[in-house]
């Protein structure tokens, strides 16, 4: 009995030594990026392509360049609040090397080996290429400093013990491409849709435990803030042409001469510095979606 209750032990011990392994914080290494140039030019298509200012610049300041934080973004978790993430040495990410910031966004882990929340949605960033994050860091770098401290998230026991979401990432996190993709239109379109744009944590159910239903991918969801519904952009939601929905993108307009409004009027003035080709690409992007199941 004593030898049957050791080796039990001993199972138990590697059990618990695998699952820290495979849910601890993932980090990018330094000689991943350290081939790689930064071009601020690039970086800001990058910029306005994921949407960053839409919740790191501050709320009321009209400056979408002051990335300081302060959003709050609603959910069944509890309340997370976008922290400053401007140029900042400490209460910025201006400190922060190049591999931090790729970790941050590609694995969803700080530079003190922590696990953001997906708040964050680095399982659409994490589709990202190194190059991108690059030069996503390089525009950033030369963004204005704000010396606002981020505000803790306001998450209650026991979504506020960060160490769980290690599993939540094993379960959820997954980088492969949820459409395929036939073309390079549609190849562009992609990326900037599952990748940099992140529309399907938006437009897209979720699991019981947050996870996007990739079943029902961009089929719409309720909005997390508990009011209306996000809609759905595949064929049975959505019949626009490929033309209105680039336009849409560029200027908010609708068809109906309805215009957006909410949290995608801010994705319309991202939308709307890109170039004609990059919208006609996530237009396509979205003509190509089947029904969702």
């Amino acid at each position: 009995m004593r030898s049957l209750f050791k080796a039990l032990i001993a199972v138990a011990v590697i059990a618990a030594a695998a699952l820290w392994f495979y849910t601890a914080p993932q980090m990018v290494a330094p000689e991943d990026v350290a081939g790689l140039t930064g071009d601020t030019e690039r970086g800001e298509q990058v910029f306005w392509a994921s949407g960053c200012a839409s919740c790191h610049a501050e709320p009321g300041s009209g400056d979408v360049l002051t990335l300081a934080g302060g959003t709050r973004l609603e959910s069944d978790f509890g309340t997370f609040i976008a922290p400053n993430v401007s140029s900042h040495p400490t209460q910025g990410i201006g400190g922060w090397s190049t591999a931090e910031f790729a970790s941050a966004l590609l694995d969803g882990s700080s530079p003190d080996g922590r696990h953001y929340y997906p708040a964050l949605p680095y399982g659409s960033y994490t589709r990202m290429t190194l190059q991108d994050v690059v030069d996503l860091k390089a525009f950033m770098d030369g963004l204005p400093s704000s010396d606002k401290p981020s505000a803790p998230h306001e998450i209650g026991f026991p979504f506020s013990q960060r160490w769980l979401l290690g599993g939540w990432k094993l379960l959820q996190m997954d980088a492969d491409w949820v459409r395929p993709a036939s073309t390079p239109d549609l190849e562009r379109g992609r990326y900037l849709v599952e990748a940099l744009a992140h529309c399907g944590e938006c437009h897209s159910p979720r699991n019981a435990i947050g996870g996007i239903d990739r079943a029902r991918w961009m089929a719409g969801a309720p909005n997390p803030s508990g009011k209306g519904k996000i809609p759905g952009l595949t064929p049975a939601q959505l019949d626009w042409s490929l033309e209105d929905i680039a336009y849409y993108l560029e200027t908010g307009f609708t068809p109906d001469f309805d215009s957006a409004g909410g949290s995608m009027a801010s994705v319309v003035r991202n939308m709307g510095r890109l170039s004609a080709d990059d919208r006609l690409a996530i237009a396509a992007y979205i003509k190509d979606l089947p029904a969702a199941e």
